[in-house]
């Protein structure tokens, strides 16, 4: 199965999510996801979601990706995978916000949006991705599978928003 891979390099301003999102819905389109799709809302929501972690808690460039067609892990025809590299090696951190807080609740998003997420290590920082199968939505049966490959719980430097190997 042939897969289609695109790819937009995000600045390190929060306002590029923005661009991002457009981005992004352009190239749903033209892989056959109509605009007005519920699957076209919910990828965009999951890519600006990654994206804006990746702005604002590295302060650096990121990188997406969208590749389309793929089986993906569950090998369905059809899987949406979304990727967003960056240069942190600090691995996500899923929080639970409280009522009030006005952050915290992006990877609980992509955790109940995504047939499947995770992350893994990318040349100097790490690759956070997901899926959505294009099959139709997730069933009760099926909650979502986290995949993550990497350590955990470890503190983080700021980085150096440099990237290296095949991140850019």
């Amino acid at each position: 199965m042939q897969v289609l891979q695109v790819q937009l390099e995000v600045g390190p301003d929060p306002a590029e999510v923005g661009r991002a999102r457009r981005w992004a819905r352009s190239r749903l389109v033209g892989s056959g996801i109509g605009d007005d799709e519920p699957l076209a809302e919910t990828l965009i929501l999951l890519i600006s979601e990654l994206v804006t972690n990746a702005v604002v808690h590295t302060g650096c460039p990121a990188v997406l990706r969208m590749l389309f067609g793929g089986g993906g892990a569950s090998g369905a025809a059809g899987t949406v995978r979304v990727e967003v590299a960056d240069a942190s090696d600090c691995p996500p951190l899923q929080r639970h916000a409280a009522g009030e807080d006005t952050g915290g609740r992006g990877l609980e998003l992509v955790d109940g949006l995504a047939d499947r997420w995770g992350w893994q290590p990318e040349g100097a920082g790490k690759q956070i991705w997901c899926e959505v199968d294009r099959s139709g939505p997730v069933r009760a049966a099926e909650l979502p599978t986290v995949v993550v490959q990497g350590g955990a719980g470890e503190a983080c430097e700021p980085p150096s928003c440099v990237f290296t190997d095949n991140l850019a």
